[in-house]
């Protein structure tokens, strides 16, 4: 078993043929385990929100949630950026809803912007509204 400072070494021999050119790509680190009640709650989302805003299905987290299945290596990444960056991702299933927001500030800043009578469809809206609690964690607007 490598000691934390070989497994440091090997991380920085690796960047560094990267960088040389030497190697290609690298690998992906996915977590093997994600709290996906812990995401959802810090959001302020009910399950269903959840589900509907992320496209998961309604079992699936309830059954993640429950413990009784883990989720798959795919669903795993994209639960652990919606955990580091919901904006982005709600930005990337919902285009029109923050046009060009990439972080949850600037999703915050748009929906401020247009708290006016301007008029949007109410998917737009709502993922808007969504985006913004998610910036705030305590469920204050």
């Amino acid at each position: 078993m490598k000691t934390a400072f070989e497994e440091l070494m090997t991380g920085l021999d690796e960047v560094q043929a990267f960088l040389a050119g030497e190697r290609r790509g690298f690998k992906v680190h996915v977590p093997d385990e994600v709290d996906v009640k812990s995401i959802r709650n810090k959001l302020n989302m009910t399950q269903s929100r959840f589900s509907d805003t992320f496209g998961f299905s309604l079992d699936a987290i309830k059954h993640w949630e429950g413990g009784r299945r883990t989720p798959e290596a795919p669903a795993r990444t994209l639960l652990t950026v919606i955990d580091k960056n919901p904006a982005a991702v709600i930005t990337a299933l919902h285009p029109g809803a923050l046009p060009g927001a990439t972080t949850v500030k600037a999703a915050r800043f748009r929906t401020m912007k247009r708290k006016r009578k301007t008029w949007r469809p109410f998917k737009a809206r709502k993922a808007a509204a969504m985006a913004a609690k998610a910036g705030v964690g305590n469920g204050a607007r």
